[in-house]
């Protein structure tokens, strides 16, 4: 599979990523056609190499008509974008980064996200550098994109609200789960559009995956910073199979004066708001007291709402976190048919290139019970149908 590492460490903008991907060989007529397809007008798209700290790369920018900055709501950028012939999965991904970028306005404004009316974001380059990305996506045949924790500058922006801090609002909003860091800048290092793109297309954050280099592309930000090459860099690729690496959050608090009984209920709650793995650790604490040690580990996103369960059913005063990596093997599900019916059975894929079929626990519970066998005749049942498939024929 073809993947794609932002490496953000001059931050993110719409048309930096897009100059990243026409750097890194997206086909700029290919590009303008795409964009041509979309009911806008009074505009122009233009490139050109330019080099920052003597790093060069490409500037795509958007020429817009004089006063042609409309202000969009979310159901006419609906409308649009639906209107224009471009690929479904492309006119959805676009769809979804504005949605998301709604909701996020609509928390800070105080107001649903359809009666939110997008200022710089509506405008004509923010749609193009929207579409333009997840089209140029589309083109290279990108399946999955993994990117750096992202630098934030600071001090104030204008905008059509008046003076605002640095980051925006909205960028703060979108960017809630991932991995952020100071920039030791006073500029904006992270526009909202880079912050919704990077929101609704990354799959992961963290050092770059394992992947065998094919190309590298800069794309060239606007400013020429004091204290490093405003790029933004792209390395593409293709995965190494067994090898795929994710980011993970991981919540920590150790409790000595917590019910027991309350743990389990803690357990099903953080498992059915999407934990990955929960697990209780005996522990000594201070003064001798016998406690337990709950790890709780989700996506990105999910850190927020785990956390929050935690504080709500635990007696614990504060919660650590990090964000950490982790190798997984590819994974699907697929039905088999046993001597009880047919049952649903996990496929790993082995860092060989075998597959394994692993039992999952509550089908096997199903047909244990609905057939009053013993659970472990079932596990040992798909058990076989792993020894078959590895005997010679």
């Amino acid at each position: 599979m073809k993947i794609a590492y932002l490496d953000c460490f001059s931050g993110i903008s719409g048309d930096m990523f897009l100059g990243a991907l026409l750097d890194a060989g997206l086909s700029f007529d290919q590009l303008k056609e795409g964009i041509s397809r979309l009911p806008l007008t009074g505009y122009r798209i233009e490139t050109r190499p330019e080099g920052r700290h003597q790093i060069f790369g490409t500037r795509f920018s958007v020429v817009v008509e004089e006063g042609l900055h409309s202000h969009r709501d979310l159901k006419l950028i609906r409308t649009l974008i639906r209107q224009a012939d471009l690929p479904v999965t492309v006119r959805e991904k676009s769809i979804g980064i504005f949605e998301s970028l709604a909701r996020v306005e609509g928390e800070i404004h105080n107001r649903p996200a359809e009666e939110v009316h997008f200022h710089e974001v509506g405008a004509v380059d923010s749609i193009v550098d929207i579409v333009g990305t997840v089209y140029g996506l589309e083109c290279l045949n990108v399946g999955k994109i993994f990117a750096s924790p992202l630098p934030l500058g600071s001090g104030f922006t204008q905008s059509a609200h008046g003076t605002i801090p640095v980051p925006a609002p909205a960028t703060l909003g979108l960017l809630k789960g991932i991995p952020l860091m100071g920039g030791g800048t006073p500029h904006e290092m992270v526009t909202p559009t880079g912050a919704a793109l990077i929101r609704g297309l990354a799959d992961s954050f963290g050092p770059m995956p394992p992947m065998t280099l094919d190309t590298i592309g800069y794309g060239v930000g606007s400013r020429d910073l004091p204290d490093r090459p405003n790029l933004l860099r792209i390395l593409m690729g293709r995965d190494r199979p067994g090898d795929a690496t994710e980011t993970v959050v991981v919540l920590e608090t150790n409790v000595d004066d917590t019910s027991p009984e309350w743990l389990g209920f803690l357990m099903e709650r953080l498992l059915d708001a999407g934990a990955l793995d929960v697990i209780f650790i005996p522990v000594q604490m201070k003064k001798g007291r016998p406690g337990v040690q709950i790890q709780v580990v989700g996506t990105p996103d999910q850190g927020d709402l785990l956390m929050a369960i935690l504080m709500e059913e635990t007696t614990t005063l504060g919660v650590r976190f990090r964000y950490s990596q982790r190798k997984v093997l590819p994974r699907s599900f697929k039905e088999v048919d046993t001597p009880w019916g047919r049952i649903r059975v996990k496929t790993v894929v082995q860092r060989d290139g075998r597959p394994l079929l692993a039992p999952e626990y509550e089908a096997c519970r199903e047909i244990a019970l609905r057939c009053h066998i013993p659970l472990r005749e079932v596990y040992q049942w798909i058990a076989g149908l792993n020894r078959e498939a590895s005997e010679p024929a």
